[in-house]
């Protein structure tokens, strides 16, 4: 059955417009953004108010993940994928693991309806930087990849609900507590969607320290990103 999404293409864009007078991108950095989506008016409109923005760019539209992997096999690299999860043939979650195999660096925002917390775990545990539901304002999915490239995890409240709600579930559990005090408390602020500037700021330490204790976090966890660091915590119970 196909998807159908309503959006206000008039108010939507008046808040983009303001969300672009808010931020200052580099003007000498172009920000390159693929979109992922099956539903076609959906992906037009985003695609259109992203274009609209200063310093980002969507450069490639795709209705299926077969074709954006061909893509990035060809060597074309994004810095983001807005991601839809109910994807025909490959769903979303299985290709996030595939295009993070293909560019690592790349921040991977999901977009879906589905708010259970085992797509969110899922997601997130396969590399995935953020997670919106949809109908999320054009604004606010714009803001999210700025969001992401400077470390954060955007999410929507349902989501961020839900990801404290696997919190509290896993709260009784009593682990081998690998992660210094220090650590945990960047960890929670992770959680909360802080970057490492606003970490920085909210702990009284300097960018390269957060840096530093985050590489840490990393090698302790086994993962490569933020948002996988944060899924790995939840599910062990480390920040009980």
């Amino acid at each position: 059955m196909a998807k159908n999404y309503k959006m206000s293409n008039a108010s939507e864009l008046q808040s983009a417009d303001k969300c672009q007078a808010a931020k200052e991108p580099d003007p000498s950095r172009l920000v390159h953004v693929w979109l992922i989506e099956d539903n076609e008016n959906f992906r037009g409109t985003l695609s259109r108010v992203i274009n609209g923005m200063t310093g980002i760019q969507c450069s490639h539209q795709f209705s299926n993940a077969e074709d954006a992997l061909d893509a990035l096999h060809a060597g074309d690299v994004p810095d983001v994928v807005l991601l839809d999860v109910g994807l025909p043939v490959l769903n979303g979650i299985d290709a996030i693991r595939e295009i993070k195999a293909l560019s690592p660096t790349t921040r991977i925002i999901m977009l879906t309806v589905f708010d259970d917390q085992e797509k969110i775990f899922n997601a997130v545990c396969a590399g995935a930087s953020g997670y919106l539901l949809k109908p999320s304002n054009t604004a606010k999915i714009v803001h999210s990849i700025q969001e992401a490239l400077s470390g954060g995890a955007p999410m929507t409240p349902q989501v961020a609900r839900s990801v404290l709600d696997m919190l509290s579930g896993r709260a009784a559990r009593k682990p081998a507590q690998i992660l210094t005090s220090r650590e945990q408390a960047i960890l929670r602020l992770m959680s909360q969607g802080r970057g490492m500037k606003g970490i920085a700021e909210d702990l009284n330490l300097s960018y390269h320290t957060v840096d530093s204790h985050l590489r840490n976090i990393y090698a302790k966890l086994h993962v490569h990103s933020s948002a996988a660091a944060v899924a790995r915590a939840i599910k062990d119970g480390l920040l009980s």
